[in-house]
């Protein structure tokens, strides 16, 4: 099973005196300020927890931090503050051969743009995670077989990195951090470089292996919809700062600040949207009227946004939600969807 990951109130300045910098940035300085001073302030106060098997996306503009923020969970950046701890092991506090162990053995990275060798096989490129930990090159060949078969490429192993589109060879590096066998992921931006349907086939395929898998992974984007999409929990960076964690539907209906407001208006909420959120929860169980016999069709509190208007078509009547016990938990009446589908406000009125 996937430990789970803390970030405790992580800084990381570049420039002249880092270590005042942070103490500046505690007493409420602004990045501004820091950068009159020559000093740029990346990474603000950011604390979080993965839960074991979540997806965490971190989603972000352009200079938001989120990448930075990424190479301080593994190494790759030393914070100037803070902590990362992995599996209750304090990662800043260890030296670097025992770092470089970790991110071998612990943590696998999945970039951008492919990072793949030209000159290795598709096999080989695969294996790589293994053959620096020193595994056997049977092992690591077998392995690495069934890491692309799982990515969807078997038959393509002797496959030079050239002779595959550019999801197959994000594939390709998918697997090679799969084959590790590494609890955790760290995935930036792996799918940005990618056709729009070829990333939405990457997001498919990363959420399928997810259901088996259950790795811990923290997934670095700048798309909204695609955080929305995969993430279990999202945060929100602006500047160097965390500012709104949440669930989609958290961030969707309730927007910590007008930034996150703005960020989340051209959202297509109905793929976001669940029962759970849009359902009237003043019933009283078994007694409440939703209109409907006992045998009629009826919705959960996961059921999607389509699907219930879908089920409200069909029924003509308000759906039933019902619990994994079978008690009504929630109603929803047509013009609540309606409501939803155009005027927030109108929906909680």
């Amino acid at each position: 099973m996937s430990s789970r990951l803390e970030a405790e109130h992580l800084y990381k300045v570049f420039g002249r005196r880092p270590d005042d910098a942070v103490e500046r940035l505690r007493q409420g300085a602004d990045r501004e300020e820091l950068r009159a001073d020559g000093t740029t302030a990346a990474v603000v106060d950011a604390s979080f927890t993965v839960e074991p098997g979540q997806i965490f996306v971190v989603m972000g503009l352009s200079g938001s931090g989120k990448s930075t923020l990424l190479r301080m969970l593994n190494g790759l950046l030393e914070p100037t503050a803070g902590q990362v701890r992995f599996d209750g092991q304090d990662l800043t506090a260890l030296a670097d051969r025992e770092l470089r162990a970790v991110r071998a053995r612990k943590i696998s990275m999945v970039f951008q743009h492919f990072a793949l060798f030209p000159h290795r096989s598709v096999l080989e490129n695969a294996a790589y995670g293994l053959a620096v930990q020193g595994v056997p090159r049977a092992e690591r060949e077998q392995r690495a077989g069934e890491a692309l078969a799982l990515c969807g490429l078997a038959g393509w192993e002797k496959s030079w990195p050239d002779e595959l589109s550019g999801g197959m060879q994000q594939r390709v590096g998918l697997a090679r951090a799969l084959a590790t066998d590494a609890d955790l992921l760290l995935m930036d931006e792996s799918f940005s470089a990618l056709d729009p349907l070829i990333r939405r086939d990457m997001q498919d395929q990363l959420l399928q292996l997810q259901q088996t898998l259950k790795k811990t992974i923290v997934f670095i984007t700048h798309d909204l919809n695609e955080a929305m999409r995969l993430g279990d929990r999202i945060a929100v960076m602006r500047d160097g700062r965390i500012v709104q964690t949440g669930t989609a539907e958290d961030i969707l209906l309730r927007p910590a600040n007008d930034y996150v407001a703005s960020f989340i208006q051209d959202v297509d909420r109905t793929r976001v949207l669940t029962a759970s959120a849009v359902m009237d929860t003043d019933v009283r169980g078994d007694e409440a009227d939703c209109g409907c016999e006992s045998d009629c069709e009826a919705a959960t509190p996961d059921t999607p946004f389509t699907e219930l208007c879908a089920i409200s078509a069909r029924t003509g009547h308000p759906v039933a939600v019902l619990d994994a016990r079978e008690k009504l938990v929630g109603v929803v009446p047509a013009q609540r969807l309606v409501a939803f589908l155009g005027n927030e406000e109108a929906a909680h009125a």
